[in-house]
């Protein structure tokens, strides 16, 4: 069925459609990923499984590949990941003239230099917005996660250097107890459904459909969550799908070693929440990186904030006249500025 209301706020709400089925126009079938249920994972206990395992993907990788490339940030998923490549190896790290990846550029240009990969910044500009957003969203049949064009660009970028399969490390965060700020609160049922929101289509759409359902399967007693089942189910799926829906615009193959593995004992909240996300892969970071000290999170960094700190906002009429553009971020700017540019393209 279409419902173009619903699609609108369910991306504005959660930067993907929630609901299969759904779409904004016959002929749009929005894809979504499902990754695989941890059944068909390999369970691990300890960093040096980690460790052993990985080695284990990358020794049957290379049997297939020649060439196999990687996105690498400053943080240390990607970083323990880049250990397993053999030296020569293309490295991409995503870069502004902003400055805005300054640190991250400047930790990637050190896990180069010790693994020696070939290092290759990718500047991503607003030119490259407009170029690559219109590619990834017609292969979605919906608008996209801001970081699917820059991954559509380094994908393409890859290809050219003859890479023939890239690595990410993208499921780090959901297996292995990241995203902890999410995580370790305990959120009342409301809470969450506020935090969990990106941007609230009642605030910039004038048709918003409420969301409410997606959350309440999740939903504890009279006002508690259960979140970890809410991630595993609900934040996999919009994240592993930007990486999903990019690479495959591009026809690029690309592999998530992480993906593969789960924990085997539950996860210790009370380590998390004494500041020790992730700690298993972490530990692996101290035996790859002996010399350097662990890093906290870094996402992958977007310029958004820079590239939109201007853009005056939507004009169709599909949003509201009275956006508080002001008190946007810039990742909230790309939503409003990305479904216009897919509405546009839409109704073209």
């Amino acid at each position: 069925m279409t419902d173009k209301d619903f699609c609108l706020s369910s991306y504005i709400a959660f930067r993907y459609i929630w609901r299969d089925g759904v779409d904004f126009a016959e002929g749009f079938q929005h894809k979504n990923y499902r990754p695989a249920d941890d059944s068909q994972r390999i369970a691990v206990t300890t960093s040096a499984d980690i460790d052993h395992e990985i080695q284990r993907q990358f020794d049957a990788l290379y049997e297939k590949y020649d060439s196999i490339g990687i996105l690498l940030s400053g943080g240390m998923d990607s970083a323990n990941l880049a250990a397993y490549l053999k030296p020569g190896s293309h490295a991409y790290t995503f870069n502004s003239t902003s400055g805005v990846f300054d640190a991250d550029v400047q930790r990637a240009r050190t896990y180069c230099a010790k693994w020696q990969l070939r290092h290759h910044l990718i500047d991503i500009t607003m030119d490259d917005y407009e170029r690559y957003t219109p590619i990834v969203m017609r292969h979605k049949f919906a608008p996209v996660h801001s970081i699917e064009p820059q991954i559509y660009k380094a994908a393409e970028l890859a290809k050219a250097d003859g890479v023939q399969l890239m690595i990410v490390g993208e499921s780090a965060d959901l297996i292995f107890g990241g995203m902890d700020k999410l995580i370790s609160p305990c959120w009342t049922f409301d809470a969450f459904v506020k935090r969990y929101t990106f941007l609230d289509p009642g605030l910039v759409l004038t048709h918003p459909v409420s969301q409410a359902e997606l959350f309440e399967p999740y939903r504890i007693g009279a006002d508690g969550i259960d979140v970890s089942r809410f991630m595993d189910d609900v934040f996999a799926i919009e994240s592993s799908g930007s990486y999903l829906n990019a690479f495959g615009a591009a026809w690029m193959p690309y592999y998530d070693p992480y993906a593969r593995l789960v924990m085997a004992e539950p996860l210790d909240m009370e380590r998390v929440r004494g500041g020790e996300p992730k700690y298993l892969v972490r530990g692996l970071y101290a035996i790859k990186y002996p010399e350097l000290e662990i890093p906290f999170k870094i996402p992958m960094p977007r310029p958004v904030d820079a590239v939109f700190a201007n853009w005056q906002g939507p004009q169709r009429p599909e949003f509201r006249s009275d956006i508080p553009m002001h008190d946007l971020t810039g990742n909230q700017k790309w939503q409003l500025w990305c479904a216009e540019r897919f509405l546009d393209m839409l109704h073209a």
